[in-house]
């Protein structure tokens, strides 16, 4: 079944650094419907390797020590970075060390329902929550 209800961008959205007298802002998501997410991966944890139909997420990681996956590639991005993933894409977040947060802004229709999972560490189904 397909989740995909509002469009969904194939790349990156443009990201606009706004210059100010007392300095600057990035803006990821300028007058757009997104979701935004704070995600906290406690220490040794990760999330079920998954993939959504109905969205894209801009992963922005605020702490070093995280590991994602996207497809068959690993990645040890440190804070700071951004990493793009397309709408049915398999990707998975871990904390390689201490506890680290990515903020997730989600393009397209967030919803549970949209979740197919190919590996899970908590014995949850293979398709929604």
């Amino acid at each position: 079944m397909t989740y995909k209800t509002k469009p969904i961008p194939e790349e990156k959205p443009p990201v606009s650094l706004v210059e100010r007298p007392w300095g600057s802002f990035l803006q990821y998501a300028f007058n757009q419907e997104v979701t935004v997410s704070l995600m906290t991966v406690t220490a040794g944890k990760r999330l079920s390797l998954q993939s959504h139909t109905g969205r894209a997420e801009l992963w922005i990681v605020l702490d070093d020590g995280a590991e994602v996956q996207v497809g068959e590639t690993i990645l040890h991005p440190r804070a700071g970075e951004e990493i793009w993933i397309r709408a049915g894409e398999k990707h998975r977040l871990a904390s390689a060390g201490p506890t680290v947060r990515v903020l997730e802004v989600a393009f397209g229709n967030w919803q549970q329902a949209d979740i197919t999972r190919y590996e899970d560490d908590y014995k949850r189904p293979e398709q929604g929550e």
